[in-house]
């Protein structure tokens, strides 16, 4: 939980939304595998995120719409809130089920557990393949030395970290750059006014994880927009590498 004064304005500029598009272009493709792509979606369900929870909860449909012709996406739902209480779901391919579980979870006061999300996704990576971590929180009451150790694993583990900062409080900011950056991952701050753009960019990361660079250039000339930057970025990627 964070008090307001220490928020920065909440509204995204094209700026770090052309950032992260950036870095999303150049973030090595997942490792080859068979079945579906796996993407883990952790969510901060501490009492602060309760006004958006219900939005992002919603948002998710949009990410298995997107990935169906890729042969699909599996998504594990992991979440934290409370006292010490961290979640995580089965991995699942079905939208309706997974919208089932987010939509029973009430948010409750307690502090931030991101060390306990990053141990997770490195535990599950030593099982098996995860494509991406995305996390989706607004605040961070943690030892920033600690997880940038734990990012920079995931790095080498090939599991990028896409961070979604809801508001903009300074502290959680830099950290959350960082341990986006050690992963080879991305972090954007996001408007929770403006779902859409938080939609297309999760959508996106999604359509990464399903179907790597390829897939991740055709939605970005099929969604246009923003988005749309993604194919020349990528394209302008191949031929500098």
């Amino acid at each position: 939980m964070t008090d307001p004064k220490d928020k920065l304005p909440t509204r995204s500029s094209s700026g770090q939304v052309a950032e992260f598009l950036d870095r999303l272009a150049a973030t090595p493709a997942p490792r080859p595998g068979g079945g579906r792509g796996r993407l883990m979606f952790a969510m901060d369900a501490t009492a602060s995120r309760e006004p958006t929870w219900d939005r992002a909860s919603h948002i998710q449909a949009e990410m298995f719409r997107e990935t169906a012709a890729l042969g699909g996406l599996e998504i594990q739902l992991v979440f934290y809130r409370g006292f010490l209480e961290l979640r995580a779901t089965p991995w699942l391919s079905d939208s309706r089920e997974l919208m089932r579980r987010m939509t029973a979870v009430s948010c409750l006061a307690g502090q931030t557990q991101i060390g306990r999300v990053l141990g997770h996704a490195i535990a599950e990576a030593g099982r098996g393949r995860v494509n991406a971590l995305v996390f989706v929180g607004d605040c961070m009451e943690e030892s920033p030395d600690a997880l940038a150790a734990q990012a920079g694993q995931l790095g080498l583990l090939g599991v990028p970290v896409f961070i979604f900062h809801e508001g903009g409080e300074a502290v959680a900011e830099h950290t959350f750059r960082q341990l986006a950056r050690l992963s080879s991952g991305a972090y954007c701050r996001f408007d929770a006014s403006s779902p859409q753009q938080l939609r297309d960019l999760l959508s996106a990361v999604a359509v990464f994880a399903a179907g790597g660079r390829k897939a991740l250039a055709d939605f970005g000339r099929r969604r246009g927009g923003i988005v749309g930057q993604l194919t020349h970025q990528i394209d302008g990627g191949k031929r500098g590498g």
